[in-house]
C-alpha cells in the first residue's frame, strides 16, 4: 500500500481575496461578523487541504463560534486578559474539531 499525496492546492489570489473579503466584512459591521469572516477563511483553507490523499471539509458555524467568543470574551474580561494569552488555542482547538474527511 503506497503513501498517499498531502498537499494544498489553494491560490494565493485566492487566498488575498478571502482575507480582504473577510477584513471587509469585519470593518463593515464593526466587529460583529469576524465570527462569520473566520468561519468564511477556515472554510476555503480547509476546503483546499488534501491529507493522504483525503480532502478534508469544515463543518463549523458562524453562529458556534460567535457563542465561543463571547465565552472567550468573558473569560478575557474575568480575568483581566491573561485568558488572552489562550485565546488562540482554544480557536485552534475549536477549528480542528470542526474539521474532518469529506468522505
Amino acid at each position: 500500500m503506497g503513501a498517499q499525496e498531502s498537499y494544498f492546492d489553494g491560490g494565493l489570489l485566492q487566498l488575498i481575496g478571502w482575507n480582504l473579503l473577510g477584513a471587509l466584512i469585519t470593518m463593515c459591521t464593526f466587529g460583529i461578523c469576524f465570527p462569520w469572516a473566520c468561519c468564511m477563511i477556515y472554510n476555503w483553507e480547509i476546503k483546499h487541504t488534501v491529507i493522504e490523499g483525503r480532502r478534508l471539509r469544515f463543518t463549523g458555524t458562524a453562529s458556534q463560534l460567535f457563542g465561543n467568543w463571547i465565552k472567550w470574551l468573558l473569560l478575557c474580561i474575568v480575568t483581566l486578559g491573561i485568558y488572552g494569552f489562550w485565546l488562540s488555542i482554544a480557536l485552534k482547538k475549536w477549528k480542528a474539531k470542526h474539521t474532518e474527511f469529506a468522505n
